[in-house]
């Protein structure tokens, strides 16, 4: 959810999206009662009768905030609320709120009577990470919380609890600049966080018990940790964005500086160690071990799916010249080993992100353990010659590479090497659509077998035919469904071991973004009541919604949305501070009978502006900065932190 090598994302995207959680009843409940933050909860008990269960629910939604009321720009604002149906025919309305965990940077609880760092960063050895920039050589903190999961454990033990022990996974992505001002995007090893949370029995509400930072030196540290998925089997599933290309790393000032953050060395970081899918296990005492899977595609993973089967991934690729990526694991539970593909897009259609049939192409099979062992011994030179020019030489293929054209031939057995080490390249080789366009995060439908893909931005590659995709649409962006099949056969004719293989691919037509030809009178540059450059979806089975946080460089205050596959009914719930994105967004529907959406931002602040030559300020947030800057960085510790947190005031079991 961030920017790749060729696309600067301070230019694109920067936004801000918070933390729903939706203390909601679980199905056959007897009543549902407001949480702690939403009201009397014994008004809504004795409103409900005992023998009535919860039908059916919907959301009323909010307008933008506007400049007149400046506070709710800078800040997260809830005017939302949920309508419960029940079976008797009653109806009930409950109000929605913020409430966060922290706001990185604040010292927490770390369970064994001390305080920690939120959002902190360590190094290998896991020592805090100083700000040399700083007067008071101050520890790096993040400003961009991201992927999040929340689970629990049968047998919890972590002291101080005194309702139920439940878990979140936090990671953070990158925190955006030092002390001084400079840039710090991907120059810093990505911290993630077991948070024990002690969820009261009778509200449903959270707080924080206990923060754990996870040592993740065992897998030589986390890059640029972006979207992330709960497992099936109750496990965290990380992401690695934008690896670094292992064929320019001698010249990558970034990576050189996130090696000698890590390792007190700039050469010392293999780049063939980054770009992978990391999967975290909660331990019952709330700390975690972690693990990296060499075997799902070296690219840049975003909010990885895991069908039903717990064996079928399907994978987001946010970058330019990217593809649509599917993983079939050999066992259930078990990403390990398994057959990586890549699919083919055969277009039908070309307006508003136009519509396709898919195919898909096999990379190749392997285990974890035989591409770690690869990514250890190996240099890119040893994998693949690449060239930026025209070599002139019919041994080598263009192909398209991150927005720009690479001439490519592939060293004498080294087909399984690339397949998992350099996929973009191998995939774009092997005639897989590499056409796509910062595709972020992917959910499913498991009742109608749809899976559904956020296209953050329409643009370059998707326009333009490099890599087989051309299509039209806005630069805002669309979600698209996917229909699930089984017996599909991959393109040598062999069968793909998996009931949940998408067949097809076309816009839904509710989420289809809007751009403006002109800015509105707020500076809006796609129409605020409209989904602009959808990022983290969520699907929730029990509520029949995808929840839609947006991460983008076309609204002034990004904003998170409900969307009911049945009624088409499309619902802003929340809007974020002006200048941040919306990230962490994780939609459960039961945990102790009340279900929860949570959801993060980043980077509140960040502005889109220039000047011209009068000095007059320009872009997206021109007209607005003057005013939230100052109440941004009163909010944010001067724009240094970002929230972790849920939304309240839902229905909870009685």
């Amino acid at each position: 959810m961030h920017e790749s090598p060729d696309l600067s994302r301070r230019r694109l995207l920067q936004f801000l999206s918070s933390a729903p959680l939706l203390p909601l009843a679980g199905a056959g409940s007897a009543s549902l009662l407001l949480s702690a933050c939403g009201g009397s909860s014994a008004s809504a008990a004795a409103a409900v009768p005992p023998t009535a269960t919860l039908s059916a629910v919907t959301f009323s939604g909010m307008p933008a905030p506007v400049l007149a009321d400046a506070a709710k720009m800078a800040t997260t604002t809830v005017g939302s609320a949920l309508q419960a149906s029940y079976s008797d025919g009653s109806k009930r309305s409950y109000t929605l709120q913020y409430q966060t965990f922290f706001i990185t940077g604040a010292m927490v609880p770390n369970g064994s009577g001390g305080t920690i760092l939120a959002g902190g960063y360590y190094d290998i050895h896991n020592q805090p990470i100083v700000d040399k920039t700083d007067a008071g050589q101050r520890q790096f903190f993040s400003d961009c919380p991201d992927g999040t999961s929340l689970l629990k454990l049968d047998a919890p033990t972590v002291p101080g609890v005194k309702g139920n022990t439940v878990f979140a996974v936090v990671q953070f992505e990158y925190t955006t600049r030092n002390v001084a001002g400079t840039s710090m995007y991907g120059m810093l090893p990505s911290p993630i966080a077991v948070l024990t949370l002690d969820q009261d029995k009778t509200t449903g509400a959270l707080s924080l018990v206990k923060y754990h930072n996870v040592d993740t030196s065992a897998v030589n540290g986390l890059w640029i940790t972006c979207g992330a998925s709960r497992s099936p089997w109750n496990t965290h599933l990380s992401s690695e964005e934008y690896e670094p290309d292992a064929t320019t790393i001698a010249s990558n000032s970034q990576f050189a500086a996130f090696s000698t953050n890590l390792f007190g060395d700039a050469t010392k970081a293999n780049p063939y160690h980054y770009g992978h899918l990391p999967e975290v296990t909660v331990n019952p005492d709330g700390t975690a071990s972690i693990k990296k899977h060499y075997c799902m595609g070296r690219l840049s993973h975003e909010l990885v799916q895991v069908m039903p089967d717990e064996r079928t991934a399907l994978m987001g690729d946010d970058a330019t010249n990217g593809g649509l990526f599917m993983f079939v694991a050999d066992r259930a539970r078990d990403l390990s080993s398994g057959t990586l593909y890549v699919a083919k897009w055969a277009q039908k259609t070309s307006d508003n992100g136009g519509s396709a049939d898919l195919t898909w192409i096999k990379l190749g099979s392997a285990t974890s353990a035989e591409i770690k062992a690869l990514a250890d011994t190996l240099k890119a030179a040893d994998i693949v010659s690449v060239k930026t020019a025209d070599p002139a030489d019919a041994s080598y293929t263009q192909i398209p590479f991150s927005g720009k054209k690479n001439w490519v031939k592939l060293m004498p057995g080294m087909e399984k090497a690339a397949a998992f080490l350099e996929t973009h390249r191998y995939a774009a080789l092997k005639g897989g659509s590499m056409g796509f366009t910062k595709m972020e995060g992917t959910t499913v439908n498991a009742k109608d077998k749809i899976a559904y893909s956020a296209m953050s931005y329409i643009n370059g590659a998707m326009k333009d035919g490099s890599g087989g995709v051309k299509v039209a649409g806005p630069s805002a962006g669309i979600v698209y469904g996917l229909n699930l099949k089984g017996g599909q056969q991959d393109t040598s004719g062999a069968a793909i071991n998996s009931d949940w293989v998408p067949v097809d691919m076309a816009a839904v037509p509710a989420l289809v973004g809007e751009d403006l030809a002109t800015p509105d009178a707020l500076g809006n540059l796609a129409n605020p009541d409209k989904v602009a450059n959808p990022d983290n979806i969520k699907f929730s089975e029990k509520l029949r919604t995808l929840f839609i946080g947006e991460d983008s460089g076309l609204h002034v205050n990004n904003f998170l949305w409900a969307y009911n596959v049945d009624t088409k009914a499309l619902t802003r719930l929340l809007s974020t501070p002006a200048g941040a994105e919306s990230t962490g967004l994780h939609a459960v529907d039961d945990i102790n009978g009340f279900a929860y959406i949570m959801s993060n931002f980043q980077h509140p602040g960040d502005w889109e502006v220039g000047k011209d030559a009068a000095g007059n300020l320009t872009g997206l947030h021109a007209k607005v900065m003057p005013t939230l800057d100052p109440l941004i960085r009163a909010n944010y510790r001067d724009r240094f932190g970002a929230a972790v947190g849920y939304l309240t005031g839902l229905p909870v079991l009685s």
